[in-house]
């Protein structure tokens, strides 16, 4: 269940990546999901746990889709095994007054995990490359300088994400991004469905349809953003994911596969700390109940 681990761009084609395939789950995979989600929620739990001992090691999840994509879901699935104390969640609206005042990466610098925690960007920086890029009005709004404006615009700003994730992975935060890709099919079923169920209906807005008219712009952008900012460092994950149950397996697998490539272990306590600890024991042991 490996999802399209982007390391060089160049000739990445989105079109290539079937929204529907199942990853080598069989035709009844969602009788095999809960028991093999189940598993990869207990590793990913003991992983945290190691990765919030050993402290040396902050984890920057990078979820981008389109609207009705599933990144919620990712994170209510895969992630709810994981210990709320070491792992936050920050979504990225529309920019406030205080954020245009700086450059665009900015609202997210101040918000990247911890050394020993995970921390999960429902969209992100990468906003910067596609609404921005759909929507000319949006850079209109962060007052650029004029010189700044033109075709280079997104070369630089796909260079300046490359630099900025290269430093972070140099000071010890691993980087995984992933891109959920559905079809329009099927963000036109789950719009239906939202608009069907009660429940759901609050999670629908009138500007999901205006965006809808602008998918093939959407897809481009998304192209073109991944072959540009895909690297060995930080390499981008195109996960199918008209099938929400493949995708919360496909996200789940590649974050346990980068975590257990970081070699965790939780700290050996040894020598004088070690004979402190036992002299405690001891103590603790002598003392009578009641």
């Amino acid at each position: 269940m490996k999802p399209f681990r982007i390391t060089d761009g160049s000739k990445f084609r989105l079109d290539e990546v079937d929204p529907g395939v199942t990853c080598g789950l069989k035709s009844e995979f969602k009788d095999e999901a809960p028991e093999l989600l189940a598993r990869g929620i207990k590793r990913l739990s003991e992983l945290q746990e190691r990765l919030y001992a050993q402290d040396r090691w902050a984890v920057l999840v990078v979820l981008q889709a389109m609207d009705a994509g599933g990144k919620d879901s990712v994170i209510k699935h895969v992630m709810s095994g994981i210990n709320p104390q070491g792992c936050e969640v920050h979504s990225f609206k529309a920019p406030s007054a205080e954020e245009l005042q700086h450059g665009f990466l900015w609202r997210t610098v101040v918000r990247l995990p911890e050394r020993g925690r995970i921390g999960i960007f429902n969209r992100s920086y990468y906003e910067e490359v596609l609404v921005a890029r759909v929507h000319p009005e949006v850079l209109e709004r962060e007052k650029l300088p004029r010189q700044t404006l033109g075709k280079s615009l997104w070369k630089h700003r796909y260079n300046e994400i490359c630099s900025f994730e290269r430093g972070l992975v140099r000071n010890g935060t691993l980087v995984l991004k992933f891109h959920l890709r559905i079809s329009k099919e099927e963000q036109r079923q789950r719009f239906l469905a939202r608009l069907d169920e009660p429940a759901k209906r609050w999670k629908f807005s009138m500007n999901d349809v205006v965006e809808r008219k602008r998918w093939n712009k959407y897809m481009d952008a998304y192209e073109d953003m991944i072959r540009a900012t895909s690297t060995e460092y930080a390499p981008w994950h195109v996960v199918p994911a008209d099938h929400k149950h493949v995708a919360w397996l496909v996200v789940a697998e590649t974050i346990i596969d980068a975590l257990e490539g970081l070699k965790l272990d939780f700290p050996k306590v040894e020598g004088k700390a070690l004979k402190e600890l036992r002299a405690v024991e001891r103590a603790l042991k002598a003392e009578r109940p009641g």
